[in-house]
């Protein structure tokens, strides 16, 4: 499995390849060697897939971690260092395919997308890089490994958000996203040091080797304000997680991330990088489920409030982008929640395999919305769902796959969602039933609104454009179809025979009980929402008239965005940032002022002696020697 290190170099390669070759080298010519590069990488992680699942020796039935590099990089003491390698097990290899099939697709997608864009190839030298980040913190062998790829991949998506730096408003979207998750990082950066001190390791074996036997053992007899160590630092790196894949309240920044091209939203904000806290919380689960279950439940609270809260903001939202980016919110917070009500043993050990299992299917159906959602914002040029109306004759082939998508998020059989999101309800029905009537709303309120989309921009009232829409070339649709029948498809996998964790493995059947329920309430908010939406009428106007407030507060996304920008001048820059502001001007800077000031003064007072006259250096030569005379003779 050492190729499985050509999977990562090819991507940083590919960066300084066009990165520095600049305009040097043609537009095109970057897009093609952009696309067949990440082809290599993606037949490799499929390559790898193959071997590890099907030609790879198990133990008891249970796949086991592969180390195929590891070389030291930092030694801090004896057991305390920090590696670079790759780590091969069940989820890593999972999110190699991943990320290099949307990846790829998001590569052949923008050949076509961004041809008239200028810096067409700083975009794909940026692509790259973001791969090549995403691809390092999902093979990490250790969790200092994970954070420095965690904070390349913060830095490309800054660079991708901000791709069009000429627009203020691309530029404001990518200092916010690139804000919010520094403040989120610096939680896990300290998790990461607490963790690293009591256990004496960053290694991901060692820390979960043995139902997490070490972190147990060293944080057992130290809290701190009534939690234990291990749970301040695990709720520390959660936060890490939290911002990545925005969770309330640091879910702020993924909205406006929609400024950025929209290929790189369904890179970014769909399959990869919010995706990053739902990975990092399964790569540490053991802990989380030995050492910390108090902030494993913490987790799956956080994750069924923030899914029910986007799911409902989402419902009245007229930018196409800005919906997706809300459901996709949605979506990462109830892979969170799978997590937060599992474990080990019995029905707990669902909840882990059905979180991996809808990061697997969302991968492709979201990044098929975004690419589709593409598609109609580059036939119409415009974001305003309400400036749309029956596209399906002009985009037969996008209509097509969009409905496929808004199937599988809806959990409609025989689609990819319905067999992921069934898991999770279940998990959730045999560990907290309130998290359950939560995801179980939230799977009514995702069918309803993603209807409401699609009804809105393909069928309600037929429009005059200023010009016919038409369907995008085959290099935009080719993508389109390809995620559209991994949709269809992908939810037959029998994931549970190919996740495992700690020496445990998962057995998943579909609970057909809850199945109905999640069907029922699938079919009663797409029926609302063909209701209101099929056909272009008063009635939603009338309905939002009568709900008024509430209406404007979802419309205005509960003015999370206000409320952190009083928080941030009335209390972050008030009592944090200027006295610390005031203490780096006056008390740093004036000791280094100061230093140099006396340093001045005395320069000044003693100048004379480098008069440039011939008579005061003889006598001061002179007065020199007669005292080193006397004290020669009397000391």
């Amino acid at each position: 499995m050492n190729f499985t290190l050509y999977i990562l170099i090819i991507p940083i390669a590919l960066f300084l390849l066009i990165g520095l070759s600049g305009n040097k080298m043609k537009p095109r010519m970057a897009g093609i060697i952009g696309t067949l590069g990440m082809t290599v990488s993606a037949v490799l992680s499929y390559l790898a897939a193959y071997i590890y699942f099907f030609e790879t020796e198990k133990i008891n039935g249970i796949f086991q971690k592969i180390v195929p590099l590891s070389m030291e990089w930092l030694r801090f003491t004896d057991k305390l260092h920090i590696d670079m390698g790759i780590l091969l097990d069940p989820i890593s290899i999972m999110m190699l395919v991943v990320i290099t099939t949307v990846s790829l697709m998001v590569h052949l997608y923008s050949i076509a997308y961004m041809k008239e864009e200028e810096g067409f190839q700083r975009y794909f030298a940026f692509l790259a890089l973001f791969s090549f980040s995403m691809l390092g913190l999902v093979v990490a062998t250790n969790i200092f490994q994970m954070y420095i790829f965690w904070e390349l991949v913060g830095v490309s998506s800054y660079l991708l958000i901000g791709f069009y730096y000429t627009k203020p408003t691309a530029v404001a979207a990518a200092k916010k996203a690139f804000i919010v998750t520094r403040f989120a990082d610096l939680g896990f950066l300290i998790g990461i040091l607490i963790l690293s001190y009591y256990t004496g390791t960053f290694d991901f074996g060692i820390l979960t080797e043995g139902s997490a036997a070490l972190v147990v053992g060293s944080t057992a007899g130290v809290s701190f304000m009534g939690l234990s160590v291990a749970s301040w630092a695990m709720a520390l790196v959660f936060i890490g997680g939290a911002g990545k894949s925005a969770m309330f309240p640091l879910h702020i920044w993924l909205p406006d991330a929609m400024e950025g091209p929209t290929p790189v939203s369904a890179l970014i904000h769909a399959a990869t990088m919010v995706v990053a806290g739902v990975f990092l919380v399964a790569r540490m689960f053991p802990i989380y489920v030995f050492a910390t279950p108090d902030v494993l439940a913490m987790i799956g609270y956080i994750g069924a409030f923030t899914a029910l809260f986007a799911a409902v903001i989402a419902i009245t939202q007229k930018d196409i982008k800005r919906v997706l980016a809300f459901s996709t919110i949605s979506q990462i917070a109830y892979m969170l929640t799978a997590l937060g009500v599992s474990g080990f043993g019995g029905h707990d050990g669902l909840g882990y395999m059905a979180s991996m299992f809808h990061l697997f299917t969302h991968a492709f159906f979201k990044a098929l919305l975004f690419l589709g959602a593409g598609a109609i914002i580059h036939a119409v040029h415009n974001n305003d769902i309400t400036q749309m109306g029956g596209l399906r004759k002009y985009l037969p082939i996008t209509h097509i796959t969009f409905l496929i998508a808004c199937l599988a998020i809806a959990g409609i059989p025989p689609f990819s969602g319905f067999f992921s999101k069934d898991e999770i309800l279940a998990a959730a029905f045999h560990h907290d039933k309130l998290i359950f009537i939560t995801l179980w709303i939230v799977a009514g309120l995702t069918a309803f609104y993603m209807f409401r989309l699609y009804y809105i921009v393909f069928w309600g009232k037929k429009r005059e454009y200023e010009h016919k829409p038409h369907e995008a070339s085959w290099v935009m649709t080719l993508p389109l179809i390809i995620l559209a029948l991994f949709t269809c498809f992908s939810g037959f996998i029998p994931f549970s025979k190919f996740i495992s964790s700690d020496n445990q493995s998962f057995a998943a059947h579909i609970d057909w009980t809850i199945a109905t329920l999640s069907i029922v309430v699938a079919f009663t908010g797409i029926c609302l929402a063909t209701l209101l939406y099929r056909r272009e009428s008063n009635r939603p106007a009338e309905i939002a008239q009568r709900i008024g407030g509430f209406y404007k507060a979802t419309l205005n996304k509960f003015y999370m965005d206000e409320i952190w920008m009083f928080v941030t001048k009335n209390v972050i820059f008030k009592y944090i940032s200027y006295p610390v502001a005031w203490f780096d001007k006056h008390i740093v800077d004036g000791m280094i002022n100061q230093t140099g000031k006396q340093t001045e003064n005395a320069s000044v007072a003693i100048k004379g002696m480098q008069s440039g006259k011939v008579q005061f250096y003889a006598i001061v030569f002179v007065l020199g020697v007669l005292l080193i005379t006397v004290l020669s003779l009397f000391i």
